[in-house]
């Protein structure tokens, strides 16, 4: 419960941040897409073969500048990304460049593509594109109980010891089932980025840590819900908890929306909306 003046400064704060968060929606013209990711760290997903991915993430913070204990955060922006990401290899052994050279390799996947980050401030929006590329193996690729694999990297900027953030990592997924009851599919992983960008909140060097994450499609509501809790771990601007869900209105039509909570608690959380079209 809030109590006073500091409570009711909170809601209004609150309903600010849900109103910009409209007002972007509905401001919004053009889709493009990060790479394939669960809320927040990629997945071990691989973009369909024939499909070009496009999506827009939008993240409100939820309060307004200097309000935390430590009035550390003294620039809260409402963050849009824009993005492609591409197929590279076909799904089809068969068909794939690397299967027609072995075709073992026929079942390995990739994607590449590019983000356009703005709403950071104008020391990093004046470099504001990214990119990023993965490879990965489906579960069951080659045994039946053989997890999901990849591999990859994302946000290798274009400005040296700016935006050059280049997080490498790599992942494992399994989905799991105790007789007819499908628990979800769980994901672990590690990831590394530049040492000399990713800090903690006393600016030092926290620039590797865990992915985990759980997700499932809640059939017995509707096979178009999909739940998920998100977390990667440091301290710096990529550690955070996510939680939310997604709705397909289509097969190549989906919107999430998640809350994200920091690891760095001088950071501000934010309400996360992330709009996904394939075409």
């Amino acid at each position: 419960m809030f109590g006073g003046g500091k409570g009711q400064k909170n809601m209004r704060r609150l309903k600010v941040s849900l109103i910009v968060l409209a007002f972007c929606i509905l401001s919004f013209h053009s889709l493009y897409a990060t790479p394939s990711t669960l809320i927040w760290a990629p997945s071990t997903d691989i973009q369909p073969y024939g499909l070009i991915h496009a999506g827009y993430d939008l993240y409100v913070p939820t309060t307004a500048k200097g309000t935390n204990a430590d009035n550390y955060d003294q620039h809260n922006y409402c963050l849009q990304d824009w993005g492609l990401t591409f197929s590279l290899l076909s799904d089809k052994p068969e068909n794939n460049l690397l299967g027609k050279v072995w075709s073992p390799l026929g079942k390995i996947m990739a994607e590449t593509g590019f983000d356009y980050k703005k709403g950071l401030g104008s020391f990093y929006d004046s470099t504001p594109w990214y990119f990023h590329f993965k490879l990965g193996l489906p579960e069951g690729a080659y045994l039946q109980d053989m997890p999901a694999v990849a591999f990859g990297a994302y946000d290798m900027g274009t400005r040296a010891n700016r935006t050059n953030n280049n997080v490498w990592y790599g992942r494992i997924a399994k989905t799991l089932n105790i007789g007819k009851l499908n628990l979800g599919r769980f994901s672990g992983g590690y990831f590394v980025g530049n040492g000399r960008l990713l800090r903690d909140k006393n600016g030092k060097r926290d620039n590797a840590g865990a992915m985990i994450a759980w997700e499932r499609i809640m059939s017995e509501i509707s096979d178009k819900l999909w739940l998920c809790l998100d977390y990667q771990g440091t301290q710096s601007a990529y550690g955070a908890l996510n939680a939310g869900f997604a709705w397909s209105f289509t097969k190549n039509i989906s919107a999430l929306l998640a809350y994200d909570i920091y690891n760095n608690r001088n950071l501000t959380d934010t309400i996360t909306l992330q709009l996904d079209v394939n075409f």
